[in-house]
């Protein structure tokens, strides 16, 4: 395999369009304990951009939720996999999480044909799937 002849180079962030911008933000931040980056309405485009993660930007990769103010709705798609978020404690992360509303759709266990790995799944408001593993 020959060398990229880029430097420097990084994944910035992964953008998530959602319908409710303050619900995505409870999820993410109240609920996952991501930190509000920043936030900023487009009026001449009629959507709000917020980015949220654990660290600053310039630190690690984080996401964008974008609310786009005439979309009611989207269609998730059959590509769209799952975010993945390492947590100390699987079974207390679901246990905690559930208890704040949130929808598990998968409960801790032993990833198929790794048994030592454990993750759960959860949803976040619009229905995008996020992955929890034990780190």
């Amino acid at each position: 395999m020959s060398e990229l002849p880029l430097q420097g180079v990084r994944l910035l962030h992964t953008m998530l369009r959602v319908r409710r911008l303050d619900a995505a933000l409870d999820f993410y931040v109240a609920k996952l304990g991501m930190r509000l980056l920043r936030r900023q309405d487009f009026p001449e485009g009629r959507f709000t951009l917020a980015f949220v993660g654990y660290a600053d930007e310039s630190e690690t990769t984080v996401l964008e939720l974008t609310e786009n103010w005439d979309v009611q709705s989207y269609e998730l798609g059959s590509a769209y996999g799952h975010i993945a978020i390492g947590v100390a404690d699987i079974a207390r992360a679901t246990h905690l999480l559930r208890k704040a509303g949130v929808v598990v759709t998968r409960e801790p266990g032993p990833l198929r044909g790794s048994p030592s790995e454990l993750i759960a799944f959860v949803e976040d408001p619009d229905g995008y799937r996020i992955e929890l593993i034990q780190r």
